[in-house]
């Protein structure tokens, strides 16, 4: 009897920590505006409750005007740095950028895409 209850317990224990977990989303950061032919550095904060072999962002994906430029991608031995991290792209600023990135989390998928423009000034 101490057994099962030990497992009812351990069950809802396990059950409870999933409802506290949350789906993957992000923050992408970059300048307003720059002259052509700059560098720019865009940055993506991933925030995720849940880092573990069992739990994790599995990816997050970085798209500039349309196409994939980046995608990083996380597993079971290869897991994200923390809950909450972030990554770097730089790319060379030609024209009106248009930046989506998401994030995805392996259990509870995806909060959406986030977006932020970079005009081109002269």
């Amino acid at each position: 009897m101490k057994k099962a209850a030990i497992l009812i317990v351990a069950l809802f224990c396990l059950a409870l920590s999933n409802a506290w977990a949350n789906k993957t989303s992000v923050e992408v950061k970059a300048p307003a505006e720059v002259k052509a032919g700059t560098e720019v550095t865009i940055t993506v904060n991933v925030m995720h409750k849940g880092n573990s072999k069992s739990h994790h962002t599995d990816w997050v994906s970085l798209t500039v005007n349309g196409k994939e430029v980046k995608r990083w991608e996380y597993g079971k031995e290869t897991l994200p740095a923390a809950e909450n991290f972030t990554v770097e792209f730089k790319v060379l600023a030609g024209e009106a950028l248009t930046i989506e990135a998401e994030g995805h989390c392996n259990i509870h998928g995806s909060a959406g895409k986030k977006s932020t423009s970079i005009k081109i000034t002269q």
